[in-house]
């Protein structure tokens, strides 16, 4: 991408939090991501990274300098338009400094042992297809997954009956759901998080297999 002078977005949704995300490494020029998932910030709240200086496409609002007609030309201000979001930039403050607190890498660490636990007991279910990085290193705190013969949207909404919290479908990446040969029928996605334990991934396990068995 630097040779042709193409930027590089970087969707770090899944990542960040449990990954280490360097700019530098990576050579992108803006890096997302989301603040209520990996950063344990509130819902409505994220961070863009930018290698170099931001130019706004479109400008509108007045900012901190009500005379002007756009933006103020210096930062921060330049970047806050309207009403700032306080209650959501202090809860992912607070998230922020949590994660740096415990690392990702340790975070990351975790959940990745949580996650390949949740992996070695679907694998020991029939019917049930799970979907994995050939990189144990590359593998976030999600493990998407299937039920031969079962919609997914009704595997999710089965085991939210049992207590147990998914998300089924395309999880709005249609993309990887293409790579995965997934796009047509989605999947079911489990996620874990710094605060989970065994013990529930074990019960997520149960209940799926009490699921299984139900829907011969």
């Amino acid at each position: 991408c630097r040779r042709r002078r193409v930027p590089l977005i970087v969707d770090a949704s899944q990542s960040a939090g449990c990954l280490p995300v360097r700019q530098e490494k990576l050579g992108a020029a803006f890096i997302a991501m989301p603040g209520h998932k990996g950063l344990y910030g509130p819902q409505g709240t994220g961070l863009l990274l930018c290698a170099g200086e931001a130019v706004p496409l479109i400008q509108g609002g007045t900012g901190s300098a009500s005379a002007l007609q756009t933006m103020p030309d210096y930062l921060p201000d330049r970047l806050e338009a309207g009403t700032h979001n306080l209650p959501g930039i202090a809860g992912l403050l607070a998230g922020l400094r949590y994660v740096a607190a415990r690392t990702p890498e340790a975070i990351g660490k975790r959940e990745g042992g949580l996650i390949r636990r949740a992996a070695q007991g679907l694998a020991r279910l029939p019917r049930v297809r799970a979907f994995q990085a050939r990189n144990p290193a590359c593998q976030s705190g999600v493990l998407s997954f299937q039920v031969e013969g079962m919609d997914c949207e009704a595997v999710g909404e089965a085991l939210s009956r049992r207590g147990i919290a998914l998300r089924a479908g395309l999880h709005c990446a249609p993309l990887a759901h293409e790579n995965a040969g997934t796009l047509e029928v989605g999947t079911v996605r489990m996620s874990v998080s710094d605060f989970n334990t065994a013990a529930e991934v074990d019960r997520f396990v149960w209940e799926l297999s009490r699921l299984v068995q139900s829907s011969r």
